[in-house]
């Protein structure tokens, strides 16, 4: 084979595979990111579990944890599986990029070889210098000089040429063994993991079992507090009211709609609710450290058993902070219907609203205007489940949304 279609058809699969290889490395950066994600979030709910681990009690708040941490287990897993299946793919590309790397090596080494063999029957017969000597003129000499000149630096070239070539397949092999002990671990690590699932599957198995045994008790605590968040929600939702009549008031409208609660805003109100708009899936978290136990909307964390939110629960550790976020408004600071809960504070951002629940010391005041990621107070720590569990909820209007599209994707 030519060595000019060798190094056409390396060129070719370089260009081929180039786009392939970027999109790999891209997706290959983005598992491990997620993988990365996952792992911090596991170790953050062990850290969760580790706080409640002097209660003897099985509670639906750890049943819960456990759920979440089950779920984040098991997408570690599937994407550890994705990066096995990537790095595969990458072993069987460096796989044909190495044979046709050594095809090509093999004809480099043929072709030298031929050259050294024609060389030594050439000089065999006569030296360069009668090669020179004999030509017919002065021209056919110089023409002679020139051919043996270049013939010595293409066999040199060519010496370089198979060197380099031979490297770069070293590198290759170096390159692929690699992957090949990356795959390794991966699988020993894919492993790992399964193993651990089990444990937390056979965890959270006792812990449904212990709840399924109380479960008349699990329903009458549920209802209690289903009836206090019913209770709450229509304090924020009069409040919420209240906020946008005082907003309609501001802005000048005829008497036929002063009483509408069809939220009118100042132009100032209309750039701040579309910043917050614009800023959907950017929002910062409202806690420095922190995860979502309870989602929004209606959910099960068990059979059975069927649990409503209004925003989302974000659990925390003992002593942290909540904080606004996005710039906004103080509107309302107001005790929570039932006072253990703690306080609520309600800020402004145009259109929108975010709530925060379960504070229990406030540093802000009524009207005050705050920055994005601005200390709010001190979330209250639930000693029977010992967890700083802070709610968040966002509004448009009178229309409840669900925060965690809002927050960032961390």
């Amino acid at each position: 084979m030519s060595r000019y279609i060798i190094k056409y058809i390396v060129l070719l699969l370089v260009l081929l595979c180039l786009p392939g290889y970027i999109s790999a490395q891209k997706s290959k950066k983005d598992l491990e990111d997620k993988k990365r994600k996952i792992q911090q979030d596991i170790e953050y709910l062990n850290k969760l579990l580790a706080q409640n681990a002097n209660i003897k009690e099985s509670s639906l708040t750890k049943l819960i944890t456990f759920n979440k941490k089950i779920a984040l287990q098991e997408q570690l897993m599937e994407t550890v599986t994705k990066e096995i299946g990537m790095m595969q793919d990458q072993i069987n590309a460096s796989n044909d990029t190495i044979g046709v790397m050594e095809i090509k090596l093999s004809d480099l080494k043929k072709e030298y070889a031929r050259m050294v063999i024609d060389a030594y029957k050439t000089e065999k017969a006569y030296n360069k210098l009668s090669f020179i000597f004999a030509s017919r003129d002065f021209e056919q000499a110089a023409l002679r000089m020139r051919y043996v000149q270049e013939y010595q630096e293409y066999r040199h070239r060519q010496a370089i040429t198979i060197d380099s070539t031979a490297k770069d397949v070293g590198v290759k092999v170096n390159h692929l063994q690699k992957k090949k002990d990356e795959k390794t671990q991966l699988l020993a690590s894919l492993e790992s993991e399964r193993a651990t699932l089990n444990s937390e599957r056979n965890e959270q198995q006792k812990i449904y079992d212990q709840l399924k045994g109380k479960e008349k008790q699990l329903h009458k605590e549920l209802s209690e507090k289903q009836k206090a968040s019913q209770k709450l929600d229509a304090a924020i939702r009069k409040l919420v009211e209240e906020e946008i009549r005082k907003s309609n008031a501001a802005v000048k409208t005829n008497k036929k709609d002063s009483k509408s609660l069809e939220m009118k805003l100042t132009p100032e109100a209309q750039q701040l609710s579309q910043n917050f708009s614009n800023n959907k899936s950017k929002l910062p978290w409202p806690v420095v450290e922190g995860i979502i136990l309870h989602p929004f909307g209606v959910y099960s964390p068990m059979p059975g058993i069927t649990m409503t939110n209004d925003g989302v629960d974000i659990a925390t550790t003992k002593g942290a902070i909540a904080r606004t976020v996005f710039e906004g408004t103080v509107s309302v600071i107001t005790e929570d219907p039932d006072p253990s809960l703690g306080k609520v504070i309600i800020i402004n951002h145009g259109e929108y609203y975010s709530v925060y629940i379960h504070i229990k010391d406030v540093f802000v005041k009524v009207g005050q205007k705050l920055q994005t990621k601005q200390v709010l107070g001190t979330i209250l720590y639930d000693e029977q489940n010992q967890v700083a569990d802070l709610e968040l909820q966002i509004w448009k209007g009178l229309n409840k949304l669900d925060p965690e599209e809002w927050l960032f994707r961390k």
